[in-house]
């Protein structure tokens, strides 16, 4: 299908600082017949900083799917759509991919104003590898969730860079700690570019601890940057892992006995718990009262 005269401009704004706004993404926003803002409050605070009134309509994660026919309505009639969100750029962990993709598929013009991001903002500063790194966006908020979606990221040899918000950030560091190791390298990057910027360092302990003796550290919008696993952590020896948690399982609960094996041997505690519970499963061990065969009283 040829494109059609429509165009779709994926404009990045300021993640904080309003000087980062580039002239080509304010350019962008001038042209526009209408802005997809995810927040049209928000946006429209910047459009008045920088002295631009435009037709602003809402584009969020709970009305993408209604409101992306109409703009590809106005795209075929056209006109230029510019989508931005709350802040940086948009698609990465906010709103925008249906439109975009739906763009795409109809033959319009799809342009990208790149500009501010936190993700790569983090990454400039951590002083962690970045030849190599995944952007996992926020983990889940419960807990359960949480502990299995950092146990699968474990192994993961490359720099990974989070989303937190700031109620969940001492649970996560905690988390993390226990899943990763408590000595894994790992900044935490706060209110990037605004004028309370604050990046912490140190290893996941450290960074629990301040967590924890800080307020500040609790506030504003957190980035995470984790280094990757080394990679004698893929390395764990299987036997010797395996042996100690059949010794350990005999004389503790799963939960118990798969932590001790986890420090033992560097393997992480998921994989031994894993471990623990197959066994108590095959001997018929499980144990009353708990979840996944875990006591709750083991849970934190």
């Amino acid at each position: 299908m040829g494109k059609s005269n429509g165009r779709l401009q994926v404009v990045a704004t300021p993640i904080g600082n309003l000087a980062d706004l580039s002239t080509r993404a304010r350019e962008a926003l001038l042209s526009a017949d209408v802005i997809a803002a995810e927040d049209t409050r928000h946006t429209r605070v910047l459009l008045t900083a920088i002295g631009i009134a435009k037709p602003l309509v809402s584009l969020h994660e709970h009305n993408e799917s209604q409101r992306t026919p109409q703009l590809l309505v106005r795209l075929a009639a056209g006109e230029t759509v510019a989508l931005v969100s709350d802040a940086g750029t948009p698609l990465l962990s906010d709103p925008g991919f249906e439109l975009v993709q739906r763009a795409a598929q109809a033959g319009h013009d799809v342009q990208v104003i790149p500009g501010p991001s936190a993700i790569t903002a983090a990454l400039a500063i951590a002083g962690l590898p970045t030849a190599r790194f995944c952007f996992e966006g926020f983990l889940p908020a419960r807990a359960h969730e949480r502990r299995a979606a950092l146990a699968a990221l474990a192994r993961e040899p490359r720099t990974l860079v989070l989303f937190e918000a700031p109620h969940r950030i001492l649970a996560t560091l905690t988390d993390m700690a226990a899943e990763f190791g408590a000595e894994r390298p790992a900044v935490v990057a706060r209110e990037l570019t605004k004028a309370h910027e604050t990046v912490y360092r140190g290893t996941l302990r450290e960074l629990l601890a301040r967590a924890q003796a800080e307020e500040n550290l609790r506030r504003g919008e957190i980035t995470l940057v984790v280094q990757g696993a080394a990679a004698a952590a893929n390395a764990v020896d299987q036997t010797l892992l395996r042996r100690a948690v059949d010794l350990l399982a005999k004389e503790l609960p799963p939960g118990r006995a798969a932590a001790i094996a986890a420090q033992l041997t560097g393997a992480t505690r998921a994989a031994a718990y894993a471990l623990a519970t197959r066994g108590a499963s095959a001997a018929g061990a499980a144990i009353p009262g708990s979840e996944d065969g875990e006591p709750r009283r083991g849970r934190q």
